[in-house]
């Protein structure tokens, strides 16, 4: 197992969806553009012969923009790690930290009918995934720890390089621990690693410190208004 100190994390932006076009909120599980699967489409053509190659892990969140951005844009990475008998691993903790509409996810049922899903395993998407309370709560206390289960749980993985499809909001908690100003462009990719550690971890925060950007797209209206 690879020391934390030594892992590659590498947080993803999902691509454009149809509520950081229209700021129309009510959207439910926002889906991509035809903009945000091209987007997609360039994430996987700048991508394949980097972390396609290298990366041992592929977790996303399980809301449709983030799913899509997955399927697309990390399609030779999906391949050759089911070849090798790892599924993708849609985690319901990576979900977008807002009660809007756009921001819920769609039950598993839904998610399983829709055929760009085929093949992908939400058995995790229990039915509270898209209940924002509890543990999915969306105060501040609860998107703290929820980030901070996420990290601890990146860290725990045995594998060294991870691969993370998520949101804006999500991806600043993780790795800041608050709803900071700091834009993520859709499609933006940004390496981390942990900056120590496990039994260096006194109160076992498990924070990530940055490494250096891997992709950058234009900001979009959603990057610059801050809604993911």
């Amino acid at each position: 197992m690879a020391r934390a100190t030594e892992k590659r994390i590498y947080l993803t932006r999902h691509a454009q969806a149809a509520h950081n076009v229209s700021s129309d909120y009510s959207i439910p599980d926002a889906p991509l553009t035809a903009l945000g699967r091209a987007q997609a489409a360039s994430l996987h053509a700048y991508t394949e012969n980097i972390i396609h190659t290298t990366a041992e892990l592929l977790v996303t969140s399980g809301l449709r923009r983030t799913l899509s951005t997955t399927v697309i844009g990390y399609a030779a990475l999906r391949r050759r790690l089911e070849a090798e008998g790892k599924n993708v691993i849609v985690l319901p903790q990576l979900q977008e930290c807002n009660d809007l509409p756009c921001d819920t996810g769609s039950p598993r049922q839904v998610l399983e009918a829709d055929p760009e899903y085929a093949g992908l395993d939400l058995s995790l998407l229990i039915p509270d995934w898209t209940s924002k309370r509890g543990f999915y709560a969306c105060d501040a206390a609860s998107l703290k720890a929820r980030a901070r289960w996420a990290r601890q749980w990146l860290r725990s993985r045995p594998e060294r390089d991870i691969v993370v499809v998520g949101h804006g909001d999500c991806l600043r908690y993780i790795t800041q621990g608050q709803n900071s100003t700091s834009p993520w462009a859709n499609v933006e990719v940004r390496e981390y690693t942990f900056a120590v550690d496990e039994e260096d971890d006194v109160e076992g925060d498990a924070w990530l410190t940055p490494v250096k950007k891997l992709v950058q797209e234009e900001p979009t209206s959603s990057s610059q208004a801050l809604r993911n």
